[in-house]
C-alpha cells in the first residue's frame, strides 16, 4: 500500500477494504464517541461503505479526503485523519484526526496533525485550515496549539455539538 505521507512513527494511506473492521472498532471507543459522536458507525457494514467512499475520494483527490493512519513499525490501523471543505469559502478547509485510546498519549496526534496540515496546504491549495474541538477536549486543544493553530472563536448550536457546550474553533493560515 502506497503511503500518501509518512512521519517518524506513522503512515497515512488510502483505506483498504480490510481496514473496515478496525475502523469500526476504533470508533466504538468511549473516548471517540465522547469527542466525535457523529463519527461512529452503526455496524461493520456501515464502516465498509465508509471505507469504499473514502477510498474513492482519495482516488479522485476530492473532499472529504480521509486517510487511514497506521503505525510504521507494525502496520496497525490506529486512527484516521481527514479534511473537508468549509461551505461557501474556497481555500478554507477543516482538518480532523483521531487516534485510538491504546495509542493515545504518545504524541501521534500532534505528529499526524503537523504532517496532514502540510499535506493539505500543498495538495488542496488550502489557505486557511480550521480545527474544531468540543469544549472540554483539552488533548485536542493541545494538539492544535502545538501545531500553530490559534483560537479564533466559539460556536454554539452546531450539529456536531450534541452536548450544547460549544465548539472551540482554531485556525491556521497556510
Amino acid at each position: 500500500m502506497t503511503p500518501i505521507f509518512t512521519t517518524n512513527h506513522l503512515i497515512a494511506r488510502k483505506f483498504q477494504p480490510e481496514d473496515a473492521r478496525r475502523l469500526y472498532e476504533n470508533h466504538l471507543e468511549k473516548e471517540m464517541k465522547q469527542w466525535i459522536p457523529g463519527e461512529s458507525y452503526a455496524d461493520p457494514a456501515e464502516a465498509e461503505s465508509a471505507v469504499k467512499f473514502y477510498s474513492g475520494c482519495v482516488d479522485k483527490k476530492r473532499l472529504p479526503y480521509v486517510l487511514a493512519v497506521v503505525l510504521r513499525e507494525t502496520g496497525e490501523l490506529i486512527g484516521d485523519t481527514g479534511v473537508n471543505e468549509v461551505s461557501g469559502r474556497p481555500h478554507e478547509m477543516e482538518i480532523g484526526y483521531s487516534i485510538c485510546k491504546k495509542h493515545s498519549g504518545h504524541g501521534y496526534a500532534s505528529e499526524l496533525t503537523a504532517a496532514m496540515t502540510d499535506y493539505i496546504a500543498k495538495t488542496f491549495d488550502a489557505r486557511i485550515l480550521y480545527g474544531r474541538v468540543m469544549r472540554g477536549n483539552e488533548a485536542s486543544v493541545k494538539v492544535l496549539e502545538k501545531n500553530g493553530y490559534r483560537f479564533v472563536r466559539e460556536e454554539f448550536g452546531a450539529e456536531d455539538d450534541p452536548y450544547g457546550k460549544g465548539m472551540l474553533v482554531y485556525q491556521k493560515e497556510c
